[in-house]
Order: C-alpha cells, then sequence, then structure tokens
C-alpha cells in the first residue's frame, strides 16, 4: 500500500480495490458493444485502474527510454496509431498491452533486461500484441488478479464473488493469457519492430531464456511472471533466433545495436523485489513504515500487498481480511459510504477506541442469491474504521455466514492489533536495488559476485538476473548487476 494513494480516494475506488478478490469466480466475461472492436486504438495515457492496482514508478530516464523506443516502433509499426508506454511500480517480472493501445512494463523486467536490443525485442512485442488487435479479439473479464493477487486464488468463489457483485459493471483491465498462435505473431511482430529501428532481436530470444530459468528458479508456487500470460513454448528459444537472423540479412546490416553497457547503467538504483515502504510482512505482522502502522497476520494466512490494498486470506480460502484506504472525512461519513456502496443489511455499528486510534465496528450481512439461486444471507462482515488523523482504514473481515462464529474471533483480534508503529528497525527499512559493478581483471560471474559479497545462496538468483551462468568468464571492465541496499 502506498500513503499516495491512502488519502483522498472515492467510494469507487474502495469498491474496485475488492475487485481482485473475485478472481477465481465463475463470472461470465465483460460485454463489449460491436462498436468497441471497430474503433480506433487510443491508450496515450495510462488507465487509473492500472495505476491504483500497480503503482507509478517515477523514473524519468527510464521513461523516456519507453516512450522514445515505442514511439519509433509506433511509426514503422503495420497499424500506427495513438499509443501509450508505461513503467509501473510492480516487482514482478511482467509486461502486458492492453486493448486500448497502451503497453505497461513492471520494473520488475527492467530489472532483469541486460540490454536494450532484449528491451526493444519484448517491446515490440508488446506493441505487436495491440497492431494485430489480439486483446481485442480476445476482451474477457480482467486477469489482474492472476498475475499479482496470488490470494484471490485461494478464496472461495461463492464467498469472494457475492461480495464483489457491485462491481459487476466495472470494466475489466483486458490483461489476457494468449494462446501460442497470438505468441507466435507477437513474436514476429517483436522481432519486425525491434530490427527496423535498429536492434539486434536475436537478444530476445536470450531473455526467453531468462525468463525460464526465474520461472523454475521460483517453482510452481512463485511470483507469476511475464509466462503467466505469454506461455512459452519449448521451440521459441530457436525460432526467434531463426527469425532475428532473417530479419537481419534482410535489413543488410552487420551492425545492429545492442547497447549494452548504456542500458545496464540506466537501471543503477532500480530498486530490486519488493519495497518495503509500501508495506512488508516479517514474524506474522505486517507493517508499514511509511503509514508508521502494525497489525498481526493470523498464523498460516497467506498474504499479498499491493499499491491499493494488503489482504490476508485463510489458507482453505473460507475467509479473508483486506486493509483498504476508506471513504470520507470522518468515521460517520465512511461507515455510512461502506454500507451503502457494499449494499450490506442488518448492520450493527459501535464506536470504540483501538489502541489510541478513533473507530467503529460495523456488523452487517449481504443478502443475494446463493449459487443454487436461492434468495438470501450469501455473506457475512465484520468491519473496523480506524482513523489515524486524516486518514480513516478500514479492515473488512469476510466469510460465509455458517463460519462467522468461527472467524468473527480472528477479523477482531487482527482490527485489536492495529497500533502505532514505532520500532526504527521496521521504520528505516530500505528496499534493495541494483548495483552496477566492474570488473577489475579477468574472471568467473561466481567470483565476482563472491568478491563484492553476495552470499552463496544468492549467486545463482545474480547469475539469472545478469542472463549468465556462475561459470561465464568476464574480461577485464565488464559490467555486472548485484543486489544490494
Amino acid at each position: 500500500m502506498k500513503p499516495s494513494l491512502l488519502r483522498g480516494l472515492s467510494t469507487g475506488a474502495l469498491l474496485l480495490a475488492l475487485l481482485p478478490l473475485s478472481s477465481s469466480t465463475t463470472s461470465a466475461p465483460t460485454e463489449k458493444p460491436f462498436s468497441y472492436y471497430l474503433a480506433p486504438l487510443q491508450g496515450p495515457k495510462p488507465d487509473p485502474a492500472v495505476l491504483a492496482q500497480f503503482g507509478l514508478y517515477s523514473n524519468a530516464t527510464l521513461q523516456k527510454l519507453i516512450d522514445t523506443k515505442g514511439q519509433q516502433m509506433n511509426k514503422v509499426s503495420d497499424r500506427p496509431g495513438d499509443y501509450g508506454f508505461t513503467i509501473v511500480d510492480s516487482p514482478v517480472i511482467n509486461a502486458f498491452a492492453t486493448p486500448d493501445g497502451h503497453v505497461y512494463f513492471t520494473r520488475g523486467i527492467m530489472a532483469y533486461f541486460n540490454n536494450e536490443a532484449q528491451f526493444a525485442g519484448v517491446l515490440g512485442h508488446e506493441l505487436g500484441h495491440i497492431t494485430a488487435r489480439h486483446g481485442q479479439k480476445q476482451q474477457t473479464r480482467s486477469t489482474i488478479s492472476s498475475i499479482l493477487l496470488g490470494v484471490g486464488s485461494v478464496v472461495s468463489p461463492g464467498l469472494v464473488g457475492r461480495f464483489a457483485q457491485p462491481l459487476s459493471q466495472v470494466v475489466g483491465l483486458g490483461l489476457l493469457k494468449y494462446g501460442r498462435d497470438a505468441e507466435n505473431e507477437a513474436d514476429v511482430l517483436g522481432v519486425k519492430y525491434s530490427t527496423k529501428i535498429g536492434y539486434d532481436a536475436a537478444n530476445m530470444a536470450d531473455f526467453f531464456q531468462t525468463l525460464q530459468r526465474t520461472e523454475a528458479q521460483s517453482g510452481a508456487g512463485g511470483i507469476p511472471t511475464f509466462l503467466s500470460t505469454h506461455p512459452n513454448s519449448a521451440d521459441r528459444y530457436t525460432r526467434v533466433k531463426g527469425l532475428a537472423a532473417q530479419a537481419k540479412q534482410q535489413t543488410g546490416s552487420a551492425k545492429l545495436a545492442v547497447n549494452r553497457d548504456s542500458y545496464l547503467r540506466s537501471i543503477e538504483g532500480l530498486p530490486f523485489g519488493e519495497d518495503p515502504r509500501q508495506g512488508f510482512v516479517e514474524g506474522g505482522v505486517f507493517y508499514h513504515p511509511d503509514l508508521k502502522f502494525r497489525f498481526p497476520v493470523p498464523s498460516g494466512w497467506k498474504t499479498q500487498n499491493s499499491p491499493e490494498q494488503f489482504q490476508m486470506a485463510e489458507p482453505n480460502g473460507k475467509a479473508l481480511i483486506a486493509l483498504l484506504p476508506a471513504p470520507g472525512n470522518s468515521l460517520d461519513a465512511a461507515a455510512e459510504a461502506l454500507v451503502t456502496q457494499l449494499k450490506l443489511q442488518s448492520a450493527q455499528a459501535s464506536r470504540t477506541t483501538i489502541n489510541g486510534f478513533p473507530a467503529v465496528a460495523i456488523q452487517a450481512d449481504q443478502v443475494g442469491q446463493d449459487q443454487s439461486g436461492q434468495q438470501g444471507v450469501t455473506a457475512r462482515t465484520l468491519t473496523y474504521l480506524i482513523q489515524d488523523g486524516q486518514s480513516i482504514f478500514a479492515l473488512i473481515g469476510l466469510t460465509s455466514p455458517s463460519a462467522f462464529g468461527t472467524y468473527s474471533g480472528t477479523f477482531s483480534s487482527v482490527a485489536q492489533g492495529f497500533s502505532r508503529l514505532t520500532d526504527a528497525s521496521k521504520l528505516n527499512r530500505q528496499p534493495e536495488k541494483i548495483r552496477i559493478k566492474t570488473v577489475k581483471t579477468a574472471t568467473t560471474l561466481g567470483a565476482a559476485l563472491a568478491a563484492n559479497g553476495i552470499p552463496t545462496s544468492r549467486r545463482e538468483d545474480m547469475a539469472i538476473l545478469n542472463g549468465m551462468q556462475l561459470t561465464t568468464k568476464l574480461p577485464a571492465g565488464t559490467l555486472f548487476k548485484v543486489v544490494g541496499k
């Protein structure tokens, strides 16, 4: 959760923040009028919903790079348009294009590129999805939750689906999982566009190998990556290498750019991994250094943090708790908005104080049709609205009516544990960052990492980050990446 997103948010934003929790529901895809598919693509400005979910990464150098190269490709593409290009503040290794004509790269994927040619190849690939109109041909409900929010997948579909009913009118962000045909076509276009603006597209194939290594390293339960929405194939590396060789031959140029050193220098200081300033879990407690609060996480519960919310789910998906910014400038206004917008009934509210913070506790039901079509109470909630100065936070506990007695105590204990963060070691926690080092004398990557204090347990990860093996020989003067404070 980012401080900047916790002030002045409307009730609509509060509701939107709950939408990712319905990732495993069986609701119908969002319908679009036929004219939507015929309309010109226009996406020069980033979607506010995307920025609310991921956060904007403010880095003038890297934003200029993606803008400049994106517009160069736009001019030589098969369908020039009013497209936009944005870097978002997510540690996940991903890039995606929305059907409105906007390309997003995460700071996570920027960390794993090792030259401009790799960057340009993936940029061309994403632009290819737009110019080939893959998103408009395959428009479905948003899959943003499957990309970042692992918690949503373990929550009971019936439980969260009913709670999210008021959100059914929200348009999906259109992050799609493409099939092999669409991926192959985007690869062809990525090679074509990046070669046309002067880059050696063979490096795009090398990056796909890096992605495969990160996927293997994280395991089946790891953080979803680019490959979650861009399925790989065994022959992809060979096929892209062949396409790049053909494209290079057609240009007649023996000097297509790679630009390794200039790219590496451009990502010096790039945050790597989760940013603890936006909140982190440690020892069964969620800490937020910038907002200066803490509260307990139930033992064994799964957690996921994003710029707009922090959520926790019982391991079997029987209950969840979400921390969200609440609307309104008073507890009364926030309570009224919450009950109205979430269509809660039989609400019982009581004032209380939690570790010095004014608060309101609200128990309520949501009434609707269950999965069998019967009318009745489909979800029961216990929400604590907690005021900290000008900010109001909502800790929303949600479960089925039959399980409420089991989990209401957990909902209460989490809220009662909300307190001021004063521990200096937590308040001063800083993110790790990419640091660019130079090899003094010829050596191997493994030896260079060891000489820079990288522990043995992290060296394979650093080899993947560099797109090398630990045994790769580095001539004197070679730049390479390490990670540190």
